[in-house]
């Protein structure tokens, strides 16, 4: 998107979006369902167990449910006549595992019928994806409501993997959302896939001086032109996010200055002084990174915006 875009744009989103910080609490559940983050757990588990790429699709999933009218389980809703929903808007279309927020919400209504919301359950999802990935762990604030609606035209708002540093740095801003936490958040490109669509714009046609983007090492350029041929792509082709793509690291990190991250939007990180001393920290002490991001995903998860606790997580009551 051209950043004048981004900016006749801003006023719309935010009408649509104004991050509100309700007040969240670790223990909101002791009393009324002491056992949902033990159930939520148990479904990440066993669904993990079948399906390595699950951790990689909850996180996603959360993060894209946060950055569209706050963390409200709005992407969960599925469209319903003549209303697209925001799982089916262009960035949504290859989220997956719905199906482990299905099960555990099951669950955790046969325990507690009408106490946890949806989107409290994909916050926990999230954060049990992290650390059965062998990342952190922290304690998840809970009491957000679920929201009653769901736009696909929406999922437009959200931060593009052909990004630059403003229009990141703008995205999140408008989310309350600092430089330090678009930094930290990004480390969540160490888990999970890609399809070429997300990063063809550096191996082709980069720009009229050069057919690929020249901060990405030759090698790798090289690499990724050969898994996503201009004509004849296999139809899921694409490439992970790092070479350990199940396991919540730092690679992700050490990539980008290896020039050997996929998104424009990674690289963009360097192109800024704070972002990029941040990279250079982060690439450098897992430890820096994982408190940070653990700071980042509390403070992005505490954007709430719902009205409800939903009995099924892709219909409103």
């Amino acid at each position: 998107m051209a950043l004048n875009l981004v900016f006749l744009s801003s006023i719309l989103i935010l009408s649509l979006f104004s991050p509100v910080i309700n007040a969240l609490s670790s223990n909101y559940y002791d009393k009324s369902c002491p056992n949902v983050e033990q159930l939520v757990s148990n479904a990440v588990k066993k669904a993990t167990a079948n399906d390595k790429t699950v951790p990689a699709a909850l996180l996603r999933m959360h993060f894209h449910d946060c950055f569209i009218r706050g963390c409200d389980a709005s992407v969960l809703l599925n469209s319903k006549g003549n209303n697209k929903a925001e799982k089916d808007g262009p960035p949504n279309i290859s989220l997956h595992a719905f199906y482990v927020i299905d099960n555990a919400k099951k669950q955790v209504e046969a325990s507690c019928p009408g106490v946890v919301s949806c989107a409290d359950i994909l916050a926990l999802a999230a954060r049990d994806a992290v650390v059965q990935s062998g990342g952190p762990s922290w304690n998840v604030p809970k009491g957000r409501k679920d929201g009653k609606t769901s736009l696909a035209t929406e999922t437009r708002q959200l931060p593009a993997p052909t990004f630059n540093i403003s229009q990141l740095q703008q995205s999140f801003s408008q989310r309350g959302l600092s430089l330090n936490d678009l930094v930290a958040l990004s480390g969540g490109h160490t888990l999970g896939f890609s399809h070429c669509s997300s990063f063809q714009n550096r191996i082709h046609n980069f720009n009229a001086t050069h057919d690929v983007d020249p901060t990405l090492h030759s090698s790798f350029a090289a690499s990724l032109k050969n898994t996503c041929p201009i004509k004849n792509r296999p139809k899921n082709a694409g490439a992970t996010m790092d070479p350990s793509a199940t396991t919540f690291d730092n690679t992700y990190f050490k990539l980008i200055l290896q020039g050997k991250s996929l998104f424009s939007s990674d690289q963009a990180l360097l192109s800024f002084p704070k972002t990029k001393n941040l990279v250079t920290k982060f690439a450098s002490s897992q430890q820096a990174f994982l408190d940070a991001f653990v700071h980042s995903m509390i403070k992005m998860s505490s954007i709430t915006g719902g009205q409800e606790i939903r009995k099924d997580c892709r219909v409103v009551n």
